[in-house]
């Protein structure tokens, strides 16, 4: 591994352990969460929708380009969303297949927002032809 690369170009195509990827996000861009408190006992769900998710894809070194979108009852608290919004950006330098995406995204969510609920959508552009579309729930 080459120092400050998470793979060695043209030889290393197993994806990175997650954790190493979070611990750099975590670094560079991490989450915020503000304090929360609903004046009902209804539930209030939270969509935010990022349209310029970009990662590169440890194959080819391309971009992959995508939306992500995240729909979730706060419980205390809410993400920021400009710190969001950087922690999104944040990919666009990290080798990560599709799957793992949405793996990192939602645990990093989830951990900083603690939500009663929580969806996630990865929708990622098509690109030879194929398309990839990544979700995963919580509690939903």
């Amino acid at each position: 591994m080459m120092a400050g690369k998470l793979y060695t170009e043209g030889k290393d195509y197993q994806q990175v352990d997650l954790s190493k990827i979070r611990q750099v996000l975590k670094k560079k861009a991490p989450l915020i969460a503000f304090r929360f408190k609903p004046l009902t006992k209804t539930e209030q769900w939270v969509s935010i929708t990022s349209p310029e998710l970009t990662a590169i894809c440890p194959f080819s070194d391309y971009p992959d380009f995508g939306t992500v979108t995240i729909r979730y009852v706060p419980d205390k608290m809410c993400v920021e969303l400009k710190s969001f919004k950087f922690y999104i950006n944040a990919f666009r330098d990290i080798k990560i297949f599709h799957e793992a995406l949405a793996e990192v995204i939602f645990a990093d969510f989830v951990e900083a927002v603690h939500p009663k609920k929580a969806h996630i959508l990865v929708d990622m552009n098509p690109r030879g032809n194929v398309k990839t579309i990544c979700e995963k729930k919580y509690k939903c």
